[in-house]
C-alpha cells in the first residue's frame, strides 16, 4: 500500500458514515445535504465530515457528478507492547510489525500493556480505533 493511496468516485454514491478525502485530510461523511439541480446546472452537495486523525470539522462543496476521493482505509488487529505517555508501541498481529501509535482521548486508560487494539491505517497514517475487552 503506497503513502496517501486514494480512489475516485462520484460524490452521489457517498453515505453518511463513509470516508472521504478533503483538503488532503481523510475524513467521515456525517451529513450530507443537497440542493435541488438549477435551471442551468446540477444539484450541489454539501457534505460535512470529521477528520478521521484531528478530529476537525471540514466542509466540501461539489456538483453531485463531481469526482471526488476517498481514502483507501486498511484495519488491522495489534497487541500493545508498551506505553509511554500518550503513545503505544503496538504490534500488527498478522505481519509482527512495531510501530508507535497516539492513544486518542477517548481511550486513555484504556489502553495497557497485553491488550489488543484496532489499528486503522489511511493515507501513510495510523490511529487506534478501538481497545478489545479482555
Amino acid at each position: 500500500m503506497s503513502e496517501g493511496e486514494t480512489i475516485k468516485t462520484e460524490a452521489k454514491k457517498l453515505k453518511v458514515g463513509r470516508f472521504v478525502v478533503i483538503d488532503d485530510v481523510p475524513c467521515k461523511v456525517v451529513s450530507i445535504d443537497m440542493s435541488k439541480p438549477g435551471k442551468h446546472g446540477a444539484a450541489k452537495m454539501r457534505i460535512v465530515a470529521i477528520g478521521i486523525f484531528d478530529g476537525q470539522k471540514k466542509t466540501l462543496l461539489t456538483p453531485s457528478d463531481g469526482a471526488v476521493e476517498v481514502p483507501v482505509i486498511k484495519k488491522s488487529t495489534a497487541q500493545v507492547i508498551s506505553v509511554e505517555g500518550n503513545v503505544a508501541q503496538v504490534m500488527d498481529k498478522d505481519t509482527y510489525e512495531t510501530y508507535d501509535v497516539v492513544i486518542p482521548d477517548e481511550f486513555k486508560g484504556q489502553v495497557s500493556e497485553g491488550k489488543e487494539v484496532e489499528v486503522m491505517e489511511a493515507m501513510g497514517r495510523r490511529a487506534i480505533l478501538r481497545v478489545f475487552k479482555e
